[in-house]
């Protein structure tokens, strides 16, 4: 089929004309569905005889490789040589996106048939990502990244608190708030976006978690970067080791925070107060397990996706655990709790 005639408008049309138009469809491929994300793109697997699979991403319709943000992090992601799955091809007229295949099994999958010591040696890689991604991010600091012209500001921190008390509180709890209230859960997120905000910034990934980190080979990538930007020291260090969807001891949080600052002291002329470090990171935990929570009840009301209602009650363990551990936070835990017996 000439490539000038018109795109297929079902996503399993695109992929056979694309499949045509590369030449893959001589290599008699298979096309099996994966299982979609809480995005607005699909994922297809192909398997193909005599070469190995590859994964195909269809977006909702045409698009202008260059100009997506995928397109320009795998780049600064490729320039600092971390792990991340190699973009193999692309049809703007197709809206289609070929990668390498990294199989199915995420970190969050691995964790429970991991041995404790293949558990720790794993999350340590992870966590030796972050501190690749915060030094080789400043080195290439440039207008020509998008993640550099983007940040956690405190409009962004406080819409995604905002977030929260919208899709959590109200759709999905049914809590009624009043306006008094409503007023003074706006001053305590302030406090909490007002301080985020001012710390120094560094590059984050954005949405660092077990399910996001693939294992390949015997090996972690890193996939759904496409959202980085610029943010605390502690954010992806918090998205990993508060993660929804994993099981931690506190010691082994220490011991990952501990392994963070000694690879991040051994480049810095001056030494991180561990203490301080842990302050910070548990605000950040705060800020990013109530945002997480408006997502699950988004994602519960907005979309009937169910699938989250069952990382829920992990996640208000982890910000029941700061707003108790810090008596800074005493007010919003009234206020929060009065709508969610998980946290009185």
């Amino acid at each position: 089929m000439s490539t000038q005639s018109q795109a297929p408008a079902d996503p399993h049309g695109r992929i056979e004309r694309y499949l045509a138009d590369s030449g893959l469809a001589a290599r008699r491929p298979r096309v099996v569905p994966l299982t979609p994300d809480a995005s607005d793109r699909r994922y297809f697997r192909v398997l193909l005889d005599g070469a190995d699979p590859i994964v195909i991403a269809v977006y909702g319709g045409a698009i202008e490789f260059g100009r997506m943000p995928f397109a320009n992090v795998a780049e600064l992601l490729r320039r600092m040589e971390v792990p991340a799955p190699a973009v193999l091809a692309h049809s703007d007229e197709l809206g289609i996106v070929a990668q390498q295949d990294l199989g199915d099994v995420t970190l969050q999958a691995h964790v429970g048939a991991a041995s404790p010591a293949q558990h720790a040696e794993l999350y340590r890689q992870a966590v030796s990502f972050i501190d690749t991604l915060q030094r080789r991010g400043a080195e290439l600091a440039s207008p020509t990244y998008l993640p550099y012209g983007i940040a956690f500001d405190v409009e962004k921190l406080t819409w995604e608190l905002q977030f929260f008390t919208k899709h959590f509180l109200e759709a999905y709890r049914g809590a009624q708030i009043t306006a008094g209230a409503r007023d003074a859960l706006a001053v305590e997120y302030a406090a909490i976006a007002e301080e985020l905000a001012s710390e120094p910034r560094v590059l984050c990934h954005r949405d660092y978690h077990s399910r996001n980190l693939m294992l390949h080979r015997g090996s972690l990538y890193i996939i759904d970067f496409q959202d980085a930007r610029m943010g605390p020291d502690t954010y992806d260090l918090v998205s990993l080791l508060r993660d929804s969807y994993v099981d931690f001891t506190e010691a082994q949080v220490d011991a990952l925070i501990a392994f963070f600052l000694a690879l991040r002291d051994g480049r810095l002329p001056t030494r991180s107060d561990p203490a301080e470090f842990k302050r910070r990171f548990d605000l950040m935990a705060l800020q990013r397990n109530l945002k997480a929570l408006g997502t699950f009840g988004f994602q519960t009301t907005a979309r009937q996706n169910t699938v989250y209602i069952q990382y829920i009650p992990r996640t208000l363990t982890f910000a029941r655990a700061n707003l108790v551990r810090y008596p800074r936070f005493a007010r919003l835990r009234e206020l929060l709790a009065e709508h969610v017996e998980e946290l009185r």
